[in-house]
C-alpha cells in the first residue's frame, strides 16, 4: 500500500493540515505556463494506453530511467509500449527523493484511484487496470483538465503556428476551460543558430513580408504578436541560456543582422547586443498590448550531442548554467523602466546559486497599484521538488514579499501533471505550518490562510488580469 500519501501528505503539524484542507485544497488551478499540445485539447485526445499517457514526451522520467541504465529502446525506442511501462515502473523505487516518486503516485491515486506501490511486482496490475480505464468515458484530455479543477491555463507557442486548435477551444462553448497561447520567439532571439536564417524565411512567409533587413524582421515580429493579441495571447515567454545585455542602436542592429543573413560569423559582443535590441523591441510591444512577459533564464540545452543527433531537442540533455547575471539583468529591466515601457514581467532562474539575485531585483521595480509587479518566478525545472520550492519561498519571503508571488505551473506536456499544484500547495501550507509552530507567525488562519490562497490562486488570477 501507499499510506504515505493519506490527507496529510507532507503536512506536518495540525497548523499546515488546516491550511491546507481549509483554504488551499478545492481552489481552481491556473496554469499560466505549461506546454501541453493545444491541439490534442481541440481534439479531446484519448490515450491508448499509459505509455502513451504518461511516457510519452517526459524527459524527466526518461533521464531517472537513463540514470539506472536501462537501455534507450525500453525509453524512446522500438520496445513495446507494455515494455517501456514495465521499465519505467522497474525505475520508479529507485526515485525515491525524487519528486518523481511523489508525482508518480499521487498521479496514480488521483487519477485512476490505484492504491499500490508501482514497482517491478506490481506493474502489470497497475497497466491493465489503468488502460482499461482508459477506455471509458471520463479519461481523455479534457477529462482530465476538468476533474483536475483546471480553469485557465498558457500554452508555450511558436510565432510560426497559425493557432487554429487555439481558436477551435475558443468557439467551444462546451468547454469552459480557457486554453490561450504563449509566444515564444526564442528561434528569432538565438541569431547564433544554424536554423537562424530558415527561420526568419518562414517567419516572413506567415508575416505575408520579405524579410530583407532587420528593419523586416522587426516587422514580422510585430505582425506575429498582434496576430498572437487577436487569438488571445496575453503572454510571452523567452528561454535565455543566459542573461544579455549590451547597449545597441538601431543601426548597428542592422549591421549585425546583415552580417549574420551573408553568412559571417558573429562575436560574443554582436550577439548580445542583436539580442539585447531585439528583446527591447518586443517587451516595449509587449507593454504597448498589456501582455506579461516572461524570462526564463539558465539552461544549458542538449548537451549530449550524440543524443541530440540520435533524439533531437527536448529529449532530457539539457543542464543549469552558471553565468553573470546581475548586471545585464538589471540593467535590462532599467532600461525599459527608464523609458516607461516595462510591461509586467516574470523571471525565473534555473540555478537556485542565483535566487537572491533575482529576489532583491524584483523589488528594483515596482509599480503603484500593482502587486509584485515583476516577479520571481516559481522554482522550475530541476528545482520543482520539495526543496526546491522551500528555498524558493524562503528566499523569497527573506528579501521580498513573499505574500505577492503568483504561484506554481506544471512546466509539462502531460496532462496528468495537476498534481504538481496540490504538491505545491502542500508545501506551502506545510512552510506557514511550521512558522506557526515554531513560533514565528501568529496562529491566525484567516489572515494566513487568505495569504496561502492568494499565492495559490487569487494572486495569479489578479496578475493576469482574468476576472
Amino acid at each position: 500500500m501507499q499510506p504515505f500519501i493519506d490527507d496529510r501528505f507532507l503536512l506536518q503539524n495540525k497548523h499546515a493540515e488546516v491550511l491546507y484542507h481549509d483554504y488551499a485544497k478545492s481552489l481552481p488551478i491556473i496554469d499560466y505556463h505549461c506546454h501541453l499540445s493545444a491541439k490534442e485539447i481541440a481534439e479531446d485526445r484519448r490515450f491508448h494506453d499509459m505509455t502513451e499517457l504518461w511516457l510519452e514526451g517526459d524527459h524527466y522520467k526518461w533521464r531517472a530511467m537513463r540514470a539506472l541504465g536501462i537501455e534507450e529502446k525500453y525509453i524512446t525506442g522500438s520496445a513495446s509500449p507494455e515494455e517501456k511501462f514495465q521499465a519505467w515502473a522497474k525505475t520508479v523505487p529507485y526515485c525515491i527523493g525524487n519528486p518523481l516518486y511523489h508525482w508518480t503516485h499521487l498521479e496514480l491515486k488521483r487519477y485512476f484511484q490505484v492504491g499500490v506501490l508501482l514497482n517491478e511486482q506490481t506493474w502489470k496490475e497497475v497497466w491493465d487496470h489503468c488502460n482499461e480505464l482508459l477506455q471509458q468515458e471520463g479519461y481523455s484530455a479534457r477529462s482530465f483538465m476538468i476533474q483536475s479543477n483546471v480553469e485557465w491555463i498558457g500554452t508555450t507557442d511558436d510565432p510560426l503556428d497559425d493557432l487554429m486548435d487555439h481558436k477551435k477551444i475558443a468557439q467551444d462553448s462546451s468547454f469552459s476551460i480557457k486554453v490561450v497561447p504563449s509566444f515564444r520567439p526564442d528561434a528569432v532571439i538565438e541569431i547564433n543558430r544554424p536554423s537562424f536564417l530558415d527561420y526568419v524565411s518562414k517567419l516572413g512567409e506567415v508575416a505575408d513580408l520579405s524579410v530583407d533587413d532587420y528593419g523586416q524582421l522587426l516587422q514580422a515580429l510585430e505582425n506575429r504578436v498582434r496576430y498572437f493579441h487577436e487569438a488571445g495571447c496575453r503572454m510571452a515567454d523567452h528561454g535565455l541560456e543566459s542573461m544579455p545585455y549590451a547597449e545597441c542602436t538601431l543601426d548597428e542592429a542592422r549591421v549585425i543582422f546583415q552580417k549574420r543573413k551573408e553568412g559571417f560569423a558573429l562575436s560574443r559582443e554582436e550577439e548580445e547586443k542583436y539580442q539585447t535590441f531585439t528583446l527591447c523591441f518586443l517587451a516595449r510591444l509587449y507593454y504597448s498590448l498589456g501582455w506579461v512577459m516572461q524570462l526564463h533564464i539558465g539552461s544549458i540545452r542538449n548537451t549530449n550531442q550524440k543524443m541530440f543527433q540520435q533524439l533531437g531537442p527536448n529529449a532530457g540533455y539539457d543542464s543549469i548554467n552558471d553565468f553573470f547575471f546581475a548586471q545585464p539583468l538589471n540593467a535590462f529591466l532599467n532600461r525599459l523602466e527608464r523609458d516607461g515601457q516595462l510591461p509586467k514581467t516574470i523571471v525565473y532562474t534555473l540555478n537556485p546559486a542565483y535566487n537572491y539575485i533575482v529576489a532583491s531585483t524584483i523589488g528594483n521595480f515596482p509599480s503603484e497599484g500593482v502587486k509584485g509587479k515583476v516577479q520571481f518566478g516559481a522554482a522550475w525545472w530541476f528545482n520543482d521538488h520539495q526543496d526546491g520550492i522551500i528555498r524558493h519561498l524562503n528566499d523569497l519571503a527573506n528579501v521580498g514579499v513573499f505574500s505577492t508571488f503568483v504561484g506554481m505551473l506544471t512546466d509539462s506536456r502531460s496532462f496528468l501533471s495537476y498534481v504538481r499544484h496540490e504538491y505545491f500547495r502542500r508545501i506551502v501550507c506545510n512552510l506557514i505550518g511550521s512558522w506557526i509552530e515554531k513560533g514565528e507567525a501568529p496562529q491566525d488562519y484567516a489572515f494566513l490562510g487568505k495569504i496561502v490562497q492568494d499565492i495559490c490562486y487569487f494572486n495569479a488570477k489578479q496578475y493576469f488580469d482574468l476576472s
